[in-house]
């Protein structure tokens, strides 16, 4: 879940994915996304059914709770993104409104992920070492510590790429992402009447500095005229 989550969440601050069109970006998105949660799920499984089948109780540590609210968070979100951002219903207003939410949301599931890992290799350290003790600091207690480390600093790099604004898709490659599949955005539309209506307006200016010119001629024959 750490990886291909990381990878879904990242795949559109790639600067060579900027070439791709954006409906393929997000069929990766989803595609990513959906992946992971199939991970989360076997996994689930199979952490109950060993705990049932060792007699070991099911859901009364932290890092259980946190983790099970991840994976029910996450379906969540994974169900709304598929229905609002991927399906052309949703009404482009609704979509930008949720926009921020949904990436909130997903980096905050992100960061759930991290921590619900940094407590599970902790709590399976302090059950299975036995002897010597956890607190000895074996050296399998070493290599999960260090482990446990670079997986706050591959999270904390994980939010950095996401949360910069230089990392982001340029905004031209942006201009049909909130826009329904198959049809015309709205922003283009906008985008194309404000355009129009620049061209529109220099057309105006030009025509009104030829107009205002040949007036200025015609007061200079005019005065030349009377001159002679």
């Amino acid at each position: 879940l750490v990886s291909v989550l990381s990878s879904a969440i990242i795949v559109y601050r790639l600067p060579w994915t900027w070439k791709c069109s954006k409906l393929l970006m997000k069929y990766i998105h989803a595609g990513l996304n959906t992946i992971a949660m199939i991970l989360a799920i076997v996994s689930m499984v199979a952490v109950f059914e060993f705990h049932n089948a060792k007699n070991i109780p099911n859901m009364y540590s932290l890092h259980s709770w946190i983790g099970l609210a991840a994976v029910v968070f996450y379906s969540l979100q994974l169900f709304l993104g598929f229905a609002i951002f991927l399906l052309p219903f949703a009404p482009v207003p609704l979509r930008a409104a949720l926009m921020p939410i949904h990436v909130y949301s997903g980096l905050t599931i992100f960061a759930t992920v991290i921590a619900t890992a940094l407590m599970g290799i902790t709590e399976k350290l302090i059950f299975a070492l036995k002897s010597p003790v956890y607190s000895a600091s074996p050296p399998e207690a070493t290599f999960v510590n260090c482990l446990g480390l670079l997986l706050v600093i591959f999270g904390a790099l994980i939010l950095w790429m996401a949360s910069r604004s230089h990392w982001k898709r340029p905004p031209e490659e942006n201009a049909k992402v909130l826009g329904p599949i198959g049809g015309t955005p709205e922003c283009t539309e906008a985008e194309s009447t404000m355009t129009d209506g620049s061209n529109a307006d220099r057309s105006d200016l030009r025509i009104n500095s030829e107009a205002a010119r040949k007036q200025h001629l015609k007061v200079d024959e005019a005065g030349q005229r009377s001159t002679m």
